[in-house]
């Protein structure tokens, strides 16, 4: 006697081998911009203060939601309010000179050529004080640095996969215990 799987039995047997297939070979995320370098540099000590803010990027990077302030060790901006000038994987700033010496963050705000916002901030030390006078503080909305969450669907849909399968195959053996 030969023996037939049922349609729904075939249909689940073969969702379950589409689904593993694609979790399995799925490709690998495009990775999102990274920063490369910067002037000033990170965590550099420098005794001119410079004319402007330069990042560079692994990639090109949008000019549209670009954020861009330094932060002097009073809190205040030193950020010229210039045009930021976006050229492929090159962000740069004019800046104001530059104020008392000490501690200086650059927080960036950049968008991928895939979409993700790319956040983060650049200390430096400015060792001799400079000619100007801070502004005030402005405001810079900066998202958490690092990639987004993992989408949430991709989970439901291989549980649901793996549900559906279960169930067949929990069917299948009953009936075939019968």
């Amino acid at each position: 006697m030969t023996f037939r799987w049922s349609f729904p039995v075939r249909a689940a047997a073969a969702l379950a081998a589409a689904g593993s297939a694609l979790l399995l070979c799925a490709p690998a995320a495009d990775a999102h911009s990274v920063l490369l370098s910067s002037s000033p540099a990170k965590d550099a000590a420098i005794t001119a203060p410079p004319a402007e803010v330069v990042l560079e990027f692994n990639e090109p990077v949008e000019n549209r939601f670009t954020e861009l302030a330094v932060l002097g060790p009073d809190g205040a901006s030193h950020w010229e309010g210039g045009p930021v000038s976006v050229v492929d994987g090159r962000v740069s700033a004019p800046l104001r000179p530059l104020g008392p010496a000490g501690g200086y963050t650059i927080r960036y705000r950049v968008t991928s050529a895939d979409g993700h916002p790319v956040s983060g901030a650049i200390p430096f030390r400015l060792t001799v004080a400079g000619p100007a006078t801070a502004a005030p503080v402005a405001a810079m909305t900066a998202g958490p640095a690092g990639d987004a969450p993992m989408p949430w669907w991709p989970w439901v849909a291989g549980g649901a996969v793996l549900l559906g399968t279960g169930f067949a195959v929990a069917r299948r053996v009953a009936r075939v215990n019968t």
